[in-house]
């Protein structure tokens, strides 16, 4: 009797938190939302000659001033060691995001922009750091695991700019792939965003 009860009980309190998670649950963003999140990747190389490990951290944070745009703030910092150097870079980027369309009820697509200045540091003795400059945009999907927790692929770069300067040495990079993609797998980003 003792189980029974239990059970009961059980599946009472189930329910109960499965009724007020459909209440409260939606996938998606709404105006004044705020979400944090990003990337982190390492990576190791080892030649028999040079070993090579690389870090990247990549937090994100954006905040919805309508249900379907937000502005957002990251910062990139990547270390780089091979043994005889340790060369790193530091970026910050400002933008947007605007979702415009759902594939079901957990797929949200979105487009991004943004604007991004960073600092490259060779760690090399007498040589300049490049300060870079560029903008890109680009699309990607939001896959809602819950309604607060979603994984964030980037697909592609649209469009993007970036010029880079070292000294006096000034370049510049411009690309525009409208209607060419390459696998999106082999250059798609992913990460993980939680909503508040």
């Amino acid at each position: 009797m003792k189980k029974i009860i239990l059970t009961v009980a059980a599946v009472f309190a189930l329910s109960f938190a499965n009724a007020q998670d459909k209440k409260e649950s939606s996938f998606g963003f709404g105006k004044g939302d705020i979400y944090v999140g990003g990337r982190i990747s390492y990576s190791s190389e080892d030649d028999d000659v040079v070993k090579t490990t690389s870090t990247t951290i990549a937090p994100e944070a954006g905040y919805f001033i309508s249900d379907n745009f937000a502005l957002t703030l990251g910062l990139e910092s990547t270390s780089v060691d091979n043994g005889t150097n340790k060369p790193s870079q530091f970026n910050v980027n400002v933008g947007g995001r605007y979702y415009f369309l759902n594939l079901g009820e957990r797929f949200k697509t979105f487009t991004n922009f943004g604007i991004g200045f960073g600092t490259y540091n060779p760690d090399i003795t007498g040589a300049d750091n490049t300060k870079t400059f560029g903008f890109k945009g680009g699309v990607g999907i939001n896959y809602f695991v819950t309604p607060k927790l979603a994984i964030d692929f980037g697909l592609a770069d649209v469009l993007s700019y970036q010029s880079a300067k070292t000294g006096d040495a000034k370049q510049t990079n411009t690309d525009l792939n409208v209607n060419v993609f390459n696998n999106f797998f082999n250059a798609a980003s992913f990460g993980l965003i939680y909503k508040f």
